[in-house]
């Protein structure tokens, strides 16, 4: 469980109107998307919110483990606000639906493969992409 809030992290350096704004959006987000998606849709909402104060806010909610991060198949970072408890992620590589699963397998192995190794102190990610029911559906018709 984390400690620190994402407003107490904001509040940790500076809080401005833009950080806010970002967070707000983030809650409202289901999906991950891209800092460049959030800075277009804060700009609609009419926010004066610039992309180089969008990357140093989810960068500050990344550290503080309070937002998810991934890669596209293209590479580029994405962004997402996560649950407080520890998870992997199903993305569909169509339209970036995420969705949050458990895997206590994976966890076990992956205690298991540190172990037998010496390894200590061991952190993980796992993202699983396919492509959700949705789009597979707009595929066959």
């Amino acid at each position: 469980m984390r400690s620190t809030s994402p407003q107490s992290i904001l509040n940790a350096t500076r809080h401005t109107r833009q950080r806010a704004e970002v967070l707000a959006l983030l809650e409202q987000t289901d999906g991950f998307r891209t800092a460049q998606d959030l800075h277009q849709t804060l700009r609609q909402q009419g926010a004066k919110v610039g992309l180089t104060t969008i990357y140093r806010t989810l960068q500050l909610l990344v550290d503080a483990g309070e937002v998810d991060t991934t890669r596209s198949n293209g590479g580029e970072q994405l962004f997402r606000r996560c649950s407080r408890t520890h998870h992997h992620h199903l993305v569909c590589r169509h339209c970036g639906t995420a969705v949050e699963v458990s895997g206590p397998a994976v966890e076990r192995w992956a205690d298991k493969v540190a172990s037998e190794h010496g390894f200590t102190d061991v952190a993980h990610t796992l993202e699983i992409f396919g492509t959700c029911g949705d789009c597979a559906g707009k595929a066959r018709s």
